[in-house]
């Protein structure tokens, strides 16, 4: 029986695709455990990352940020037009993550003032149909390993 901080990030993940419609976004197995969670998060053609910014710079930029992965040198651009062009970041899967921690931390310091989540998160690109299968049954099977993890005391 999830705690109700658990029910709380239970909700809110849920949530995830109704606030933010404009990003085609569906969600996978996802798990929420007594210290941490899993989830799948699929991110579907939007207007912020589909064929209307072009093939040639969608391969030359980072799938996170969607910056430049690429430099071209020109002797005619000054030092100015070098800096980095670095944004807020949204519309991607860290604004994602941003967003949910935050609202999750708002209602659960609510019961717990201590709550708090680890800096940063951990993800990884879900290639093919086996790799999505592999992961699934992790975060299905992550319950029953429980008991072998190292922070349940």
């Amino acid at each position: 029986m999830p705690s109700e901080i658990g029910k709380i990030v239970a909700d809110e993940w849920m949530k995830t695709p109704e606030i933010r419609p404009d990003m085609n976004i569906e969600l996978g197995k996802f798990i929420v455990m007594p210290n941490h969670f899993h989830g799948i998060i699929f991110i579907g053609n939007n207007a912020y990352n589909n064929e209307k910014m072009g093939m040639d710079a969608m391969r030359c930029r980072d799938a996170m940020h969607g910056v430049s992965t690429t430099h071209s040198i020109s002797t005619d651009k000054t030092d100015d037009e070098y800096k980095n062009q670095f944004g807020p970041q949204s519309k991607n899967l860290a604004s994602i993550i941003r967003g949910f921690k935050s609202a999750v931390t708002v209602q659960a310091r609510r019961i717990d003032p201590d709550f708090g989540w680890q800096a940063g998160f951990h993800d990884h690109i879900i290639r093919n149909p086996n790799a999505y299968e592999n992961i699934s049954q992790y975060i299905i099977d992550n319950p029953k390993k429980w008991n072998l993890d190292a922070f349940n005391k």
